[in-house]
């Protein structure tokens, strides 16, 4: 069973230097039909304004993801950890049993635009921890790149949680499959261009919820960048 959700039905919340679109129930955007998918919880599409981001706040048993589209995103966080996260990086936290974090555009002229995920984890309570990677372009080239599992397969940061997230860059005649196991959810979010995926038509924004489906494909690809989660259900 193939469901597409259009970008324009997800959650959106305009706080003056932040634009968000919430493609489940996050904070003041409740819709009870889309609190998550699996242990997917939140896919956040951020647009932030320069010299602007979120102060120190907490977080807790959450497998959170950092995934930039465009600028920069500077992170600092009570395990010890500050970085500049890049197009093309991979951030994974682990809250465990509790973070705090901050996150900043640093750039004084560009907006930053991520998306940040949630995760939750197979079980509560584990260490916190932290790891980022970078993956290139010829890696993400018309292909689904694994970036993130439980096994750190391939070169992936690591999750507390049965999921595996692929990355995939797609243009023209460039195309590519995964083949899904029983009793597995995939999702997929297109985060910009054009794509078909199964005969479903997406565009930037929409996504596609994949139940019993054996096999995922990519196709007519037009400057896309897609994220496609394997999920237990």
């Amino acid at each position: 069973m193939l469901i597409l959700r259009k970008s324009e039905d997800r959650g959106y919340a305009n706080h003056g230097w932040l634009e968000s679109y919430h493609s489940f129930s996050f904070a003041d955007y409740y819709d009870p039909a889309h609190m998550g998918f699996g242990p997917l919880r939140v896919i956040n599409d951020d647009w932030i304004d320069a010299a602007m981001g979120f102060g120190t706040h907490g977080h807790k048993d959450m497998e959170i993801i950092t995934y930039v589209l465009e600028g920069e995103i500077a992170h600092k966080d009570s395990m010890g950890n500050g970085s500049t996260i890049r197009p093309g990086d991979v951030q994974r936290m682990s809250a465990g049993t509790g973070v705090r974090h901050s996150e900043f555009n640093p750039s004084k002229e560009h907006k930053t635009h991520l998306l940040q995920i949630w995760i939750q984890p197979a079980k509560i309570g584990n260490a916190p921890g932290y790891e980022e990677k970078n993956f290139s372009r010829e890696q993400k080239n018309g292909r689904l790149c694994l970036v993130a599992s439980p096994d750190a397969a391939a070169g992936s940061v690591q999750i507390h949680q049965d999921a595996r997230v692929y990355v995939g860059l797609f243009d023209a005649a460039q195309t590519a499959g995964l083949s899904l196991a029983k009793n597995r959810l995939a999702y997929v979010h297109l985060a910009r261009g054009a794509l078909t995926v199964n005969g479903q038509s997406l565009q930037a924004g929409d996504a596609l919820m994949l139940h019993d489906e054996a096999q995922l494909d990519i196709t007519d690809g037009v400057a896309a960048e897609v994220l496609v989660f394997d999920l237990p259900q």
